[in-house]
């Protein structure tokens, strides 16, 4: 069946590539773009960064049309069902939209604060939209008497980095013993760690907030965690990851869950009994693919680089201009505190960890992952001009530890990860 109408779900960055790269390859058929948010495509990182110390505008990180699209635009009202039989698909103000063929790139929302009352407290966030950005920079230029962050990931330790630039107090308690701990095991989370102490960050381990507190007009002031503490908080930033926009799919007959929606190894989206509907396909946050480099277990990335490839992928499948499986090698970066890390491959279920460049004594190295005698990942710390070797040996499978003998070369020495096992 030839696609006269392509229907990309999710205006954000892997839709817009998407729908980039499927005129690129040629399409010259009707597009739409569907968008829960009033807004046009815009970049996400800068939201956690240069957004919350006023050095860029929220309104400012629109993203750059690469093609022209001549696209029909459906901003501001969400997909709320989708009916393959009929291949529509239902906005919430009631609109329906026939597709062809249809790119879902719905992405992920904030996980809330588990008491939605409590999360209703005035000076209470999340961030992962624009509008949360302008919101949480509306309420750091008040100059609060201490921030509060919750979750000691990438976003809360970004969240924490930006306060500290704003040199307003700051406190983040994480649940397990550092942060980053779950994706960059415990050696470096506490490299990572020492590096917010030094700036300032008050850092509380292996402590779980119980309850949110307010003055009782509904005005946030104040913390308790699970063994009485408290943290007198007038600005509290809720970073305890994410969920993949998947619920508009019930009834769908789509095979996914709250961790993502199924794909094959191409990328079409898969249906309950695991075959291929070969009119969808999935991209960005939302897709959960078999990836080859890891034995085909299934992952759902939200890395920036990953949104951008594999939307590209997915529309050109859909438009069929496309062959073969997915299979970039996962890339990811965060700026905190100055220093830039990034990272190749994906770390999940790493037994071993090598100092592979520099020294974390000086601020500039890079540590080599590997699991079973295979290198699957690398992460840097200032010094990127390492890294393309490294990505060279995880996706060739190259053997862990890495061989020696480059300039400024690290021990060496395998030491514990500090991660789970995948397996586990």
């Amino acid at each position: 069946m030839t696609c006269e109408h392509l229907v990309v779900v999710g205006a954000s960055l892997a839709g817009l590539r998407g729908a980039e790269a499927a005129r690129t390859a040629g399409y010259a058929g009707r597009l739409t773009l569907i968008g829960d948010e009033p807004h046009r495509p815009y970049d996400r990182p800068p939201l956690s960064k240069q957004v919350l110390t006023g050095s860029v505008d929220a309104a400012a990180t629109a993203l750059p049309n690469l093609v022209p699209l001549e696209a029909e635009w459906l901003l501001g009202s969400a997909a709320t069902a989708l009916d393959r039989a009929k291949r529509t698909v239902t906005l919430r103000d009631g609109r329906q939209v026939i597709y062809d063929r249809l790119l879902i790139a719905t992405g992920a929302r904030p996980r809330p604060w588990l008491d939605a009352e409590q999360a209703k407290f005035a000076g209470v966030h999340t961030l992962r939209s624009r509008d949360d950005s302008a919101a949480l920079r509306m309420a750091l230029a008040g100059k609060p008497a201490r921030v509060l962050v919750i979750g000691g990931g990438f976003i809360g330790c970004e969240v924490a980095a930006a306060c500290r630039d704003l040199d307003l107090p700051v406190t983040l308690v994480e649940t397990g013993p550092a942060v980053l701990a779950g994706v960059l095991g415990i050696y470096l989370g506490a490299v990572v760690g020492a590096l917010h102490e030094a700036r300032g960050v008050d850092l509380i381990f292996d402590a779980k907030v119980e309850a949110l507190e307010d003055d009782g007009t509904g005005r946030v002031v104040r913390a308790r965690l699970e063994d009485g503490r408290t943290i007198e908080t007038d600005c509290v930033v809720v970073a305890l990851g994410a969920i993949r926009n998947t619920e508009w799919l019930a009834g769908s007959g789509l095979a996914f869950d709250e961790g993502g929606v199924d794909c094959d190894a191409d990328g079409y989206a898969l249906d309950d009994a695991g075959q291929p509907d070969r009119t969808i396909a999935a991209a960005g946050d939302i897709a959960r693919f078999p990836h080859p480099l890891y034995d085909d277990r299934r992952v759902a990335l939200e890395h920036w680089g990953h949104a951008v490839t594999q939307g590209a992928h997915a529309a050109r499948l859909l438009i069929g201009q496309g062959a073969g499986s997915y299979a970039e090698v996962p890339t990811f970066w965060s700026s905190q505190g100055g220093v830039t890390i990034k990272s190749v491959g994906l770390t999940d279920g790493a037994d071993s960890i090598v100092i592979a460049q520099g020294d974390p004594k000086t601020g500039r190295f890079l540590v080599v992952y590997g699991r079973e005698g295979r290198c699957i990942a690398a992460v840097s710390f200032d010094s990127v001009r390492w890294l393309p070797a490294y990505a060279e040996m995880v996706a060739s499978r190259a053997p862990f530890p890495p061989p020696g003998g480059g300039v400024d070369e690290g021990p060496l020495t395998p030491m514990a990860s500090g991660l789970p096992r995948g397996d586990e």
